[in-house]
């Protein structure tokens, strides 16, 4: 097999490793392009591919995130990851695993960690690696690593996401939410949302957000329902579709061009979060991006008239 091949067996692996750890499709792309001249430019063979690149993308990626840091901590109003509508890796031994620690929720208690706690959790209790190879690839003793990993528990036990188990029932909440979103029904909205559920907007100041986010049933469900008749009236489309392995939407002006994504936390039988990325640096892996300013006007507009 050539190293092209090897590296392509291994790309999903890799992509899903490093989005874990950077919550950005973009920045993903860009290890993986280092990550691949790094394996073509080995002078030698590596005996183990895999733990070749899982230490090579590992490593970028905790470069990255520390200097990421200073940058989120100067963006402009709510961070949010980068949306991921397909997770190319799949293990159906761990598939519950998976999803649930590619989702909002997940990654935003990632952010708690520092970088090496981050990749040494992600690494473990993730994808799974043995002690030795996380060892390996973060470059620390396996001792140090198992330190590492008990502090990253501790942090992420107090937040760790829960999700509805029942797909098929998660599935159907979600249908249920974007039917009465979709016909701007508030008290249908109202029955599918938990009382303390949060909608929260990142526009990163590049897009028409919310000031703040908003909290509670009753304010969560007028929002909403004041916003898809408006929608319906400058041709948008509301795509339904998996976003971060939970039930989510793509909202597409009237060219099919992607305006924000949405995210939506299931569990209990009520939805607890909805989590909305507008910024069009987030958004230009999905496809060609709108105009968000355009459209706002255009909402007011119909609104006016």
């Amino acid at each position: 097999m050539s190293r092209t091949e090897e590296f392509e067996e291994l790309r999903p692996l890799m992509f899903s490793l490093a989005y874990r750890l950077l919550g950005s499709v973009a920045e993903v792309e860009d290890v993986m392009q280092e990550a691949w001249l790094r394996y073509q430019s080995t002078p030698t063979q590596p005996r183990s591919p895999k733990a070749f690149l899982s230490a090579v993308v590992t490593r970028i990626s905790i470069d990255v995130l520390r200097s990421a840091r200073v940058r989120r901590e100067q963006y402009v109003g709510v961070w949010l990851p980068e949306p991921l509508l397909t997770d190319p890796y799949e293990d159906p031994a761990r598939s519950a695993e998976l999803a649930d620690s590619v989702s909002m929720a997940a990654l935003l208690l990632l952010e708690r960690l520092t970088p090496l706690e981050r990749a040494v959790f992600v690494l473990r209790d993730v994808f799974a690696y043995d002690y030795a190879d996380v060892a390996v690839t973060v470059g620390r003793s396996e001792a140090a690593c198992r330190q590492l990993l008990v502090r990253a528990r501790r942090h992420m036990e107090s937040g760790r996401p829960r999700f509805e188990a029942d797909r098929r029932a998660r599935e159907e909440l979600a249908a249920r939410f974007f039917r009465a979103f979709r016909n701007g029904d508030v008290d249908g909205l109202r029955e599918v949302l938990a009382a303390d559920v949060q909608l929260v907007g990142d526009a990163g100041g590049k897009a028409p957000a919310l000031g703040r986010a908003v909290v509670g049933v009753d304010k969560v469900a007028r929002v909403l329902a004041s916003l898809f008749p408006r929608l319906d009236r400058v041709d948008a489309t509301l795509e339904q579709c998996e976003v971060n392995g939970q039930p989510g939407a793509i909202l597409r002006d009237r060219e099919g061009k992607v305006a924000f994504t949405l995210a939506l936390d299931v569990l209990g039988g009520q939805i607890q979060a909805i989590r909305s990325v507008g910024n069009p640096e987030k958004l230009g892996h999905i496809g060609p991006v709108a105009d968000a300013w355009a459209l706002q006007r255009e909402f007011r507009q119909a609104r006016d008239d």
